[in-house]
């Protein structure tokens, strides 16, 4: 490993995220996303980048809201959002969650999330980032959440 690699492979202390999407036609998604960051802080914004090749990103192109969580130290959500692709399985369906701003799924198991309405999409290659504008954010304890370098052994639903 060289170059760039070598410089992001020291990055394993960024946290993993699930982002989940909804439609107004009742089309919901989520995925585990790796590239994510506040981008401002007056205002206060966060970008996530998504996959154009996952299920995800096709639900939050059309999704005014998307939710960011950050999730426990519990793999096997991970391997849940991130091993596996909304085109052959319903991931809701063996989670809790409850719908929450403009019907996005809330995973009920994060350790905090925030719903971001999208205002802007921006093409950065085989990602797209959404600009979000937080207006709810819900947290439930300081504890550490799951972190890159903790999910790195999952292969993922689709590749990148």
């Amino acid at each position: 490993m060289g170059g760039f690699e070598s410089f992001v492979a020291l990055l394993d202390t960024q946290p993993v995220y699930v982002v989940t999407a909804a439609t107004d036609a009742g089309q919901r998604a989520g995925c585990l996303v790796g590239f994510a960051g506040q981008c401002s802080i007056r205002p206060p914004r966060f970008t996530v980048w998504l996959s154009k090749v996952n299920h995800t990103y096709a639900v939050a192109m059309h999704s005014p809201v998307l939710v960011v969580h950050l999730l426990p130290q519990r793999h096997d959500l991970a391997e849940l959002f991130g091993g596996r692709s909304g085109d052959a399985v319903d991931k809701f369906a063996a989670i809790g969650w409850q719908p929450g701003p403009s019907g996005v799924p809330v995973l009920t198991d994060a350790l905090a999330w925030f719903a971001g309405r999208v205002l802007d999409r921006v093409d950065w290659g085989d990602h797209v980032g959404f600009l979000l504008d937080p207006f709810v954010t819900r947290t439930t304890t300081g504890r550490c959440p799951l972190r890159l370098g903790d999910v790195t052994d999952i292969d993922a639903g689709h590749p990148a």
